[in-house]
C-alpha cells in the first residue's frame, strides 16, 4: 500500500496535510572538528513543542526534519515530538556534507555498497535499536560549487538506497548551479530525476537553472524564505517571488516545494523569529496578493511533497 513513513510508523499520503518538507527540530553544527561557526538550533522540548503547537495551529499538519546523521538527528527525539504535538513528522537519512561527516562515519573508507546499505537499514529496520525508520533520504548536499569525492561517495550510495527502499532524496545546494551536478550522480545511479528534490534553490536565483532542473524532471526547492541572516536573506525575497510566479506562470507548480530551514535558534518564535509559521503567516499571502491561485499553493504545500514522500 502506498504509505508516507514517520517517526511513528507509516500513515496514508492523504493525512498529511499542509507540508514544511526541509526543516529541522535540532541541530548542532559547531561541535564537528575544525568547525568554528557556532550555529545551533538547541534541543530545548518546551520550546521547540511551543514552535510546533503553534505551526499546528497555523494550519500545519506534517514537518520533514532532514537533520543528518552526525548534526542532532535523534529518532528518539522526533518519535516524542510527534506524539506531542499532534504533528506528523518524518526524519532524513543519509550524510550532510564535507565538512560535517563525523569521522566514526568513515566516509573515506568506506564502499558505496556499505553506506547505501546502512541508509537503507534505517528506512526498512529503523535507526539502531530505535526502531524509528526514515521517510525521505537527506538532506545530503556539497559544501562548494562543486562535488566532492566524498560527497559524490554518499551521493552515490543514497542513489542506490533510494532504488531499493522507494524513498525520495532532498540534496542541499547552494549559492550555485550545483543541484545541477548532483542530479546528475544521481542518475547516473538509475534514480528517477522525479524522486529528487534540489534543495535551497532559492540562495541562486536563476531562472534558467531552475527551469533546466525542472525541464530534467526534478523538484526545485524555495526553502530559504523567512531567513533574515543576511542583507540579502533579507532583501531578495522580491526576486524569489518574480522568479516562483515565472515558473508558475510556465505550468511547472508541480516542480516546486516551499520551506523554511529552521536551523538556528534565532529563527525561532521564541527568540523573536518567526518560527515555523511564516509561509502560512507572510509568504503566502504575499504570493496570492500577486495572483498565486489556492489550487496552486495547495500543489506546492500539499500535493507535492505528499507525492514526494509517498512509498509505492
Amino acid at each position: 500500500m502506498p504509505h508516507v513513513m514517520t517517526v511513528l510508523g507509516p500513515v496514508d499520503p492523504s493525512t498529511l496535510g499542509f507540508v514544511l518538507p526541509h526543516e529541522h527540530t535540532q541541530c548542532t553544527l559547531w561541535h564537528i572538528p575544525n568547525r568554528w561557526d557556532y550555529w545551533e538550533l538547541t534541543a530545548d522540548e518546551p520550546v521547540i513543542l511551543s514552535e510546533l503547537e503553534t505551526y499546528r495551529e497555523a494550519g500545519g499538519g506534517t514537518l520533514v526534519d532532514v537533520t543528518p546523521i552526525g548534526i542532532g538527528r535523534d529518532p528518539l527525539w522526533l518519535r516524542r515530538l510527534s506524539e506531542q504535538s499532534g504533528l506528523h513528522l518524518v526524519m532524513g537519512g543519509g550524510w550532510y556534507r564535507t565538512a560535517y561527516y563525523p569521522p566514526d562515519a568513515m566516509i573515506d573508507r568506506r564502499s558505496v555498497d556499505s553506506l547505501a546499505e546502512e541508509i537503507v537499514r534505517d528506512a526498512t529496520v529503523g535507526v539502531g535499536e530505535t526502531g524509528v525508520r526514515i521517510g525521505i533520504i537527506g538532506e545530503i548536499g556539497t559544501d562548494k560549487p562543486w562535488v566532492t569525492a566524498q560527497e559524490e561517495r554518499v551521493f552515490r550510495a543514497s542513489a542506490r538506497a533510494a532504488r531499493r527502499t522507494g524513498l525520495a532524496v532532498t540534496t542541499h545546494a547552494v549559492l550555485s548551479d550545483v543541484g545541477a551536478a548532483q542530479l546528475t550522480i544521481l542518475e547516473e545511479e538509475g534514480m528517477e530525476p522525479a524522486r529528487v528534490v534540489i534543495g535551497h534553490a532559492d540562495s541562486y536565483p536563476v531562472l534558467d537553472h531552475w527551469l533546466s532542473l525542472i525541464a530534467r524532471g526534478a523538484t526545485i526547492e524555495l526553502d530559504f524564505l523567512g531567513m533574515s541572516f543576511t542583507p540579502t536573506e533579507r532583501l531578495g525575497e522580491p526576486k524569489v517571488i518574480d522568479l516562483l510566479l515565472e515558473v508558475l506562470h510556465r505550468g511547472h507548480a508541480d516542480r516546486v516545494l516551499l520551506s523554511q530551514d529552521v536551523c538556528h535558534n534565532s529563527q525561532l518564535r521564541h527568540y523573536e523569529g518567526n518560527g515555523y509559521t511564516y509561509l502560512l503567516d507572510t509568504f503566502l499571502p504575499r504570493l496570492r496578493e500577486r495572483g498565486v491561485s489556492d489550487a496552486e499553493i495547495d500543489q506546492m504545500t500539499k500535493a507535492n511533497p505528499a507525492r514526494l514522500l509517498t512509498v509505492r
